[in-house]
């Protein structure tokens, strides 16, 4: 591959000719066609984070691959939205044969790191220092199906989920749930309702993090038909219980923002608003919600299946390579470390959970 074969661009200099080829390459994939790996959500990052990028290898005048990511100083390198999307890596065009250092060269990039790379990224996975599941509902074949599902591996959590819904609409409102609620004071009410729980559990509030907020806000105006923002609500009487915000595709929600009023706990409107989303999503021709990595008891509840994900880093010897390694791999380790060890894990929680309650003391 010549250098010669590839620009990097900023999103908003590509152009209708390469986003629709990105789209068409997206669409012949064999991968969940997954809204984070759209060109609108690399071009809503653009907006808000001017460090994005797009790689765009060539053959001749047609553009074969994408690499959307971020370079920081010393070309430090990122997959876009690190640490924030659920979905990342490389748009090719089946069976392209790239040379992964020299992709990497030509985007001045001494590292490339990932945290939620897609499986099949034959790029980057030869890179990967661990593997995850990401947790997944399947309601290809509608939502009677999914519930029948959940009635085989967990009887007593449908039924008793169902009875708090409708324990809610008897005790607090009429139970109404909107799937695409365009209301933006609901969209604050969520980002409310989030960042008190970052607080409460110990971790970091991004939505104290303006560029995250920004994007939120783009993304719950962009309405692309493989990427649109999607605001769920469910509502009990006219006040809203329980939201999501997240990003749709025609085949896949990937689900990213939940939340709820902890002061109506005792109704789980959090697992109500998760199986009215999978009847609403089913409903709309969706087959897939991505729930994404990282172990939650509601996730085991809901969840039909899980697929991999993977997190680590491309490098090349130099000073951002040591850097990447000093500021990343030994807090990863220790993760990883811990989340493998169940009680490990649980202490940890606690702790965090105890780090909170100090913090809003």
């Amino acid at each position: 591959m010549s250098s010669g074969r590839i620009r990097v661009l900023s999103p908003e200099d590509l152009g209708e000719g390469e986003r629709s080829r990105w789209r068409a390459l997206r669409a012949v994939s064999t991968a969940p066609r997954n809204p984070f790996m759209e060109p609108e959500f690399t071009e809503a990052m653009g907006r808000v984070r001017p460090r994005t990028r797009v790689a765009v290898v060539y053959e001749g005048r047609e553009p074969v691959g994408f690499l959307p990511h971020e370079r920081g100083p010393l070309g430090r390198g990122q997959a876009l939205a690190y640490g924030v999307s659920d979905a990342q890596g490389a748009v090719l065009a089946p069976g392209l044969s790239i040379d992964t250092d020299e992709l990497m060269r030509e985007c001045s990039l001494s590292t490339f790191a990932f945290d939620n790379l897609e499986a099949e990224q034959g790029l980057f996975v030869p890179h990967a220092a661990a593997e995850y599941s990401a947790y997944v509902i399947d309601v290809e074949k509608g939502y009677e199906t999914y519930e029948s599902v959940l009635r085989a591996q967990s009887p007593k959590f449908l039924k008793t989920t169902l009875a708090k819904e409708r324990r809610l609409g008897r005790q607090v409102g009429e139970v109404r749930f909107v799937f695409d609620e365009r209301d933006p004071a609901a969209l604050r009410t969520l980002m409310a309702w989030k960042s008190a729980q970052y607080r409460r559990t110990g971790r970091r509030d991004r939505f104290s993090q303006e560029w995250i907020t920004r994007l939120v806000h783009t993304l719950h105006t962009t309405r692309a038909p493989e990427c649109a923002g999607t605001l769920s609500v469910l509502y009990a009487g006219d006040e809203p219980v329980a939201a999501h915000f997240g990003l749709r595709s025609a085949t896949v929600l990937a689900c990213w923002f939940p939340s709820y009023d902890t002061e109506l706990s005792k109704y789980s409107p959090g697992l109500v608003l998760h199986l009215r989303m999978a009847e609403a999503a089913a409903a709309e021709g969706i087959g897939l919600l991505d729930l994404g990595r990282g172990a939650a008891e509601y996730k085991e509840s809901l969840k039909t299946g899980e697929t991999p994900v993977y997190e680590g880093a491309w490098t090349r010897p130099g000073a951002g390579a040591a850097l990447h390694w000093l500021s990343r791999e030994p807090a990863r380790r220790a993760h990883h470390f811990v989340r493998g060890r169940p009680r490990l894990a649980a202490l940890a929680a606690r702790s965090l959970k105890g780090a909170g309650r100090l913090r809003r003391s």
